[in-house]
C-alpha cells in the first residue's frame, strides 16, 4: 500500500453472481455490515467505505479480531506504518493494511495524530 492509494466507486451492477467463500477473520477488510470499497465487485456487504489513510503511532500495534482487549490476536503492524481506517466505534478503530488485509481492531490511541 502506498500513500497515493485511491479507490473509486465500482461501475456497473454490484451483486452476487454465485457462491463466495467467506475469508478468515483478520484477513480481508470485510464484515457483514461493512467492507472496503475495493472489495465491492467480489463481496456483498450492507455498506462499502472509502478508507481514510492514517499511520500507526510510535509503538507497534497488534490487530485484534474483535473490539475487546482480550480478543483473539491478529497481525502486528510496525510503528509508523500506514493503514486505512474503515470504521470507528467508541475508542476502537477498524483498520486494514490495504484491501488485501490484514484487518482488525486497534485502540484509537494507537494511531498517530492526524495532520
Amino acid at each position: 500500500m502506498t500513500a497515493q492509494a485511491s479507490y473509486s466507486l465500482p461501475e456497473g451492477i454490484v451483486g452476487l453472481t454465485g457462491p463466495v467463500e467467506k475469508p478468515a477473520p483478520g484477513t480481508l477488510p470485510l464484515r457483514g455490515d461493512l467492507a472496503h470499497i475495493a472489495l465491492a465487485k467480489h463481496y456483498l456487504a450492507a455498506h462499502y467505505v472509502i478508507p481514510q489513510p492514517r499511520n500507526i503511532g510510535d509503538a507497534p500495534a497488534t490487530l485484534m479480531l474483535a473490539m475487546r482487549d482480550d480478543a483473539e490476536v491478529g497481525a502486528t503492524l510496525d510503528a509508523g506504518q500506514e493503514v486505512e481506517v474503515l470504521d470507528c466505534a467508541g475508542d476502537w478503530a477498524w483498520v486494514a493494511y490495504g484491501p488485501e488485509g490484514p484487518s482488525g481492531y486497534i485502540r484509537l490511541g494507537m494511531l498517530a495524530a492526524s495532520e
